[in-house]
Parts: structure tokens; C-alpha cells; sequence
């Protein structure tokens, strides 16, 4: 191990770059890989189906049943939206990162593995969170859907494509993919605060809606997206053994505390 507080933190975080790129180590990968592709592509079908049901059925009508935009009785919402933004989550979980960074090299066992095991988490959750919210920045461009009532009226079909503009980046709700993310994310390692989290994740929709920032479609997709996106980087780091673990089994699970 190297001497001295800095070599010992450039040597942390190449490592971590190193064990992130390597190839899988854990038993059974592919037998997991394949249990993640059947999750994925049915969530994803489910999804896009119900999703064209809405832009159909559902959406324009919808949104006409909403308070106007900037109703001052809306407040609540306007605060409590702002817990699913992807820069304020990404911060915090990028804090965390950092903090858990540069208390390691400080560390002697048994701390320090207790401390890389946190480290390991919170890098998992800020790139389970980043990933999704990548994606969905370049759906939104390639997309192009007009928020609700861009264009004057409640049309559920405004689409211009590669626009790149805020009034056209409505599918998926960023907001919705970063709560449903973090929720998935979280429940996979802290599975007693599943049900919270999914709350959490249900009111961050549900605040987009009624601020009419978005439709109920684009909520649907930000959640498929949000959730398939952290199913990867759950796998990801399960098949290299960083927190979680592939068993016999091929289900993952988290590596028990030594």
C-alpha cells in the first residue's frame, strides 16, 4: 500500500476504475445476464404499451383536469418536486461519494473495510442515478414532445424531434427517472426502505403531473427508464463482486459484511 495520505487516494480511485472495467469475476454471470434481460425487455414492453395507451386514451385528458400552471395554492408541489431533481440527487449522492473517498486512506482496519463497503454503495447509487438521467437527456432530444399545452392547446401528440428545446424535452420526465432510479437503487441494497422509497418516487411523479410539467405518459416512461437503468448498473456491479454479489443462484445479493 502506498505511503502517505495522497498516493493512497489517487491509488483508491484508479482501483476503483480498474475493478468498474474489468471483466466479470462472479459465478454464473451470463445465467444473471439472462435473468436481467428477461426483467428489462418485459419491463420495457409493458411499459411501451402502456405508455402508447396513454398518449391515446389518457394524457390530453388528463391534463385538463389539472390546476393552471402557477396556481399560487401549488407551492407544496413546486417544493416537493424539487426532492426528484437530477442535479440536486446527483450532488448529494456525488457528496457522499467524496466524503467516503477521503475518509479511506485516513482508515485502519476493521474501519477501513467498513468504509470501502460504504464507498462501494455510494458509488453504486450516484452511477445507478447518472446513467438513467443520461439516457434520458438524449431521449429527450431525439424525441422532441412538447410539455403540456406548449402549442396553446392539450395536444398529447406535439412532437418535434431534435428541437432541443426545454419546451420539447417532456418524454420522459427527468424528475421521474431520477426518483424511480434512486428508489430501485436503494431497494436493492436497503431492501427494508423499499416501500418508502417507491413512495417518494410515486409523489415525485405525481408532483410533475400536477404542475403540468408533464404528461402521465412521460411519467410511465421516466419510471421504466429510471428502474431498467439501475438494473444494469446493479448488475454491473454484481458481476464484478463491488457490494453485490452473484449467487448460485444467479440472484444477486449484497457481499455479506466481513
Amino acid at each position: 500500500m502506498p505511503s502517505g495520505y495522497f498516493p493512497q487516494l489517487f491509488a483508491l480511485v484508479r482501483g476503483s476504475f480498474v475493478v468498474l472495467g474489468r471483466r466479470p469475476s462472479s459465478p454464473q454471470p451470463k445465467q444473471a445476464l439472462r435473468r436481467l434481460l428477461w426483467q428489462t425487455s418485459g419491463l420495457a414492453a409493458v411499459g411501451t404499451v402502456v405508455i402508447i395507451a396513454l398518449m391515446i386514451w389518457v394524457d390530453a385528458w388528463e391534463i385538463g383536469l389539472m390546476p393552471p400552471r402557477g396556481a399560487p395554492g401549488l407551492w407544496p408541489f413546486r417544493v416537493l418536486t424539487d426532492f426528484g431533481k437530477d442535479a440536486y440527487v446527483l450532488s448529494v449522492l456525488f457528496t457522499m461519494l467524496l466524503v467516503a473517498a477521503l475518509l479511506v486512506p485516513r482508515s485502519r482496519d476493521p474501519t477501513r473495510a467498513r468504509r470501502l463497503r460504504f464507498a462501494a454503495r455510494a458509488g453504486y447509487l450516484f452511477l445507478a442515478v447518472l446513467l438513467p438521467v443520461l439516457i434520458a437527456e438524449i431521449l429527450k432530444w431525439g424525441i422532441g414532445r412538447g410539455r403540456p399545452f406548449v402549442g396553446g392547446k392539450a395536444n398529447a401528440f406535439n412532437f418535434e424531434p431534435f428541437a432541443g428545446s426545454e419546451a420539447y424535452f417532456s418524454l420522459p420526465s427527468a424528475h421521474v427517472v431520477t426518483a424511480f432510479a434512486l428508489a430501485a437503487a436503494i431497494a436493492a441494497v436497503w431492501p427494508r426502505a423499499r416501500v418508502v422509497m417507491f413512495a417518494y418516487a410515486v409523489m415525485i411523479a405525481i408532483t410533475r403531473l400536477v404542475l403540468l410539467a408533464h404528461h402521465p405518459s412521460d411519467v410511465v416512461a421516466g419510471a421504466v427508464v429510471g428502474m431498467v437503468g439501475a438494473m444494469w448498473v446493479h448488475y454491473w456491479f454484481a458481476a464484478r463482486n463491488i457490494g453485490i454479489a452473484i449467487g448460485r443462484d444467479s440472484k444477486i445479493a449484497l457481499v455479506p459484511a466481513a
